[in-house]
Parts: structure tokens; C-alpha cells; sequence
């Protein structure tokens, strides 16, 4: 044997004892850590000779080889759920892989796993705090200080504020506000306004002048620790969605004044009093658990006369008949008119016109209207002058009257 064939032969054998180490090695890596590999959805993943205890999950078209171990190792997030109970939540596609976390980009889900080997995320910098929130909120992983680390520390305090919010509101719902609301419920009201005092505010209201409040009922707590929780914009935003979730309607969260005690009266000029309150600027909740408000739901079904038209007749008639209380057409009343007045039947009228005052001015003022209007302009300006005659008749005789006795 040559030298160089042996010596091709002792390379062969330490690059063979290299692969067997590097092989041993992997085994024991794979077996404390997740292997993470991430391949174009399609490809198949398991090899001949792979371990057939791993599984593959699809996110965001990516695949994840991984040992379920991992996840029942934290029964209760949502994969460990998935992967730990004897049902079966998930079914594999046709080639045998699990698709899960809809909706979560590959590279959060990436970091969400590191959870499962060390209990700590990550957060990379291409990855807002906001989608972290969100993935752990989905797949049920604890977001505390404790298990994310981050470099924006304004994002991750302001998420943990949020989260903070919501678990010391849900105390002073179930604590103080619940059962104000339960108490307008049993008074029969359908909404319920209450403004939060802090512990060392007085309300002394005179009872002769109570002030005047915008709401019908309006209740109070006091409780400091819930007023300058509502002093935060960010708190009440969390508590507006709190009371979403609960199925509540109507909902505002703000800041109004409210009367305290009275500090002076004002009598007017009238004798009208008016009272001057103290207001403090506090912070209100109101909701209702009704969808609509002072509306009501009666229907009176009365007997209302129908407009519309079920006479043939009536339909088809120009003008409109007129009908009577039976729904019969009543006769029609014809009336001839005419621009041009009729000469005979005025005659008459001007006639009479003249007899009444003697053909004085009265009637040359109407003439005008007698020869333009017609009959029933004529008859209405001899009615004006027969009366204007008759106030010149009375005249007249007072003044022949006056006359004979200075003759």
C-alpha cells in the first residue's frame, strides 16, 4: 500500500470520527434546547432517520420543527394545552403539519419560543412591544417583568401599566362600583352616573337649596386610591374597555365639577334667591346596561282613518271626489266661471248702487271693480257702498237738520 492511499485512509477515518461526535453532540443539543429551523412552508421536514417525536408547526408560512416535550412542560399556555391534553384541538395538515398562532409574524413566534427553553422573551428590535403583548396574550404566556426583556423600556412599562390597570379596576368594580350599579337596578333605573371623591372631600348641601345637578340620580364614592386612578387618561381608556368587555352601554369616563357645599346667596331685585356652590373638578363614570335609552317599546295599535285611495271611482276622477263618512262619492257643486262679467246681472246691482246714495262718489269708487270683477266683485263693492251710503244718509240729514234751525 502506498503512502498516499494510507494516508487517504487515516483522513477518511478521523473525518468520519469528527462527523460521529459532531452527531453526538446535536443529539444532546436537541434534547435541552428548542431547535429552531425555519423553512418555506411545503418542504418536508422529517427526514429519513429523523426523530419521529418532533412536530412541525406552520406560522406566517414558516415551519418549526419542535419537540412537544417543550410545550407540556407549561400546561397552561395555549400550546401546551394543545399538545398535553388526551383531546385532539388540532389536526394536522396533509403533510403532517400543525398550522397554529394565526395571525403572529415568524419573528415573534420565534422569540414567544425562547419562553418554552428559558422562560424569558426577547424582544428584537425589528418587534414592537405591542405585538409581543399581543402574541403572549393569544398563546396565554405571563407578561411580567419577570419574563420580557426589552430595550425600549417606555413601551414595556407602558404595556405593564396597562395590564396593571386593568387588574386594579376590576377591584374597584367588583368593590365599589358594582354595587351602586345593583342599587340603581333595583330602583328600576337603566343607566347609572357616578362621580368618584377622594376620602377628604366634604359634601354639605343645603337642604332648602339643594344645587342643581345635571343627572336625575347621581351617586358618589369616595375612595382616594380610585380618584387618582382616574386622573390618567391611559387608566380610563383601560377602564372604558373593561366595561366593553363586560357588556355595559353608553359608557363615558371623564372629569366635571361637582358641588360640594354652598358659599353664598345672591337674592335678586325679583326676589328670586340664588345659590352659589363650591365645585371640585372629579372624575365621573356613567354606563347603562340597556341598548337604547328612553325609548319606549309600546305600540298602540288604534284605529287611524287610511289615507289611501280603494275607490275606483275617486282614483280615476279630476279633480278629486269628495267622499262621505259611508266612503260614497258625494255630488259635486258646479260653478260657471267667467272672466267676462255679464252685463245683465250687473245692471241690477248698479241700479240699487245709485237708489242708496243718489249716485254719489260712493258708487263712481266702485265702479271701477264692478266693470273688472264680475258679478261677485260687483255684489261685494255694492255691499261697501250701501253702507257707505248709509253713514252719508245719517250725515246728511244731521246737516239739514242744522240748517233749519239757524234759519
Amino acid at each position: 500500500m502506498s503512502g498516499s492511499s494510507f494516508h487517504n485512509i487515516e483522513e477518511f477515518l478521523l473525518n468520519w470520527n469528527n462527523r460521529l461526535m459532531q452527531q453526538q453532540q446535536q443529539q444532546v443539543h436537541q434534547q435541552n434546547s428548542v431547535a429552531l429551523v425555519a423553512r418555506p412552508s411545503g418542504l418536508k421536514k422529517h427526514l429519513d432517520g429523523a426523530d419521529p417525536d418532533r412536530i412541525t408547526l406552520v406560522v406566517d408560512n414558516t415551519t418549526f420543527s419542535i419537540n412537544p416535550a417543550l410545550f407540556t412542560a407549561h400546561p397552561n399556555t395555549m400550546l401546551g394545552r394543545m399538545f398535553s391534553s388526551g383531546l385532539d384541538f388540532t389536526h394536522p395538515n396533509e403533510r403532517g403539519e400543525y398550522e397554529v398562532a394565526d395571525g403572529i409574524s415568524h419573528t415573534v413566534f420565534r422569540a414567544i419560543l425562547e419562553y418554552y427553553r428559558n422562560g424569558i422573551i426577547r424582544c428584537p428590535p425589528t418587534v414592537s412591544v405591542q405585538e409581543i403583548r399581543e402574541a403572549c396574550d393569544y398563546l396565554l404566556i405571563p407578561f411580567t417583568a419577570e419574563t420580557i426583556r426589552c430595550q425600549n423600556l417606555r413601551g414595556l412599562l407602558h404595556e405593564l401599566s396597562n395590564e396593571g390597570a386593568r387588574e386594579q379596576f376590576e377591584v374597584f368594580l367588583e368593590s365599589l362600583i358594582l354595587p351602586l350599579m345593583v342599587a340603581s337596578a333595583q330602583r328600576g333605573d337603566r343607566e347609572c352616573h357616578v362621580v368618584v371623591l377622594s376620602d377628604d372631600d366634604v359634601v354639605d348641601w343645603d337642604e332648602e337649596y339643594p344645587p342643581q345637578m345635571g343627572e336625575e340620580y347621581c351617586q358618589t364614592v369616595s375612595s382616594t386610591a380610585m380618584y387618582r386612578f382616574f386622573k390618567y387618561i391611559e387608566n380610563r381608556e383601560v377602564a372604558k374597555q373593561v366595561l366593553k368587555d363586560r357588556g355595559l352601554k353608553k359608557i363615558r369616563l371623564g372629569i366635571e365639577g361637582y358641588p360640594t357645599y354652598k358659599e353664598k346667596i345672591k337674592k335678586r331685585a325679583s326676589g328670586r334667591v340664588e345659590v352659589i356652590y363650591n365645585y371640585l373638578q372629579r372624575p365621573f363614570i356613567h354606563m347603562s346596561w340597556e341598548k337604547e335609552e328612553a325609548k319606549s317599546r309600546h305600540v298602540d295599535f288604534q284605529c287611524v282613518k287610511s289615507k289611501s285611495v280603494t275607490n275606483l271611482a275617486e282614483a280615476t276622477a279630476d279633480p278629486a271626489l269628495e267622499l262621505d263618512s259611508a266612503g260614497n262619492p258625494m255630488p259635486q257643486r258646479h260653478f260657471d266661471i267667467s272672466n267676462d262679467p255679464d252685463v245683465d246681472a250687473i245692471r241690477p246691482i248698479v241700479a240699487a248702487a245709485i237708489a242708496i246714495d243718489g249716485g254719489g262718489g260712493a258708487v263712481a269708487a266702485n265702479a271701477a271693480a264692478v266693470a273688472a270683477a264680475g258679478v261677485a266683485a260687483a255684489a261685494a263693492a255694492v255691499a261697501a257702498a250701501a253702507e257707505e251710503g248709509a253713514v252719508g244718509g245719517v250725515a246728511n240729514a244731521e246737516e239739514a237738520h242744522n240748517v233749519d234751525e239757524q234759519q
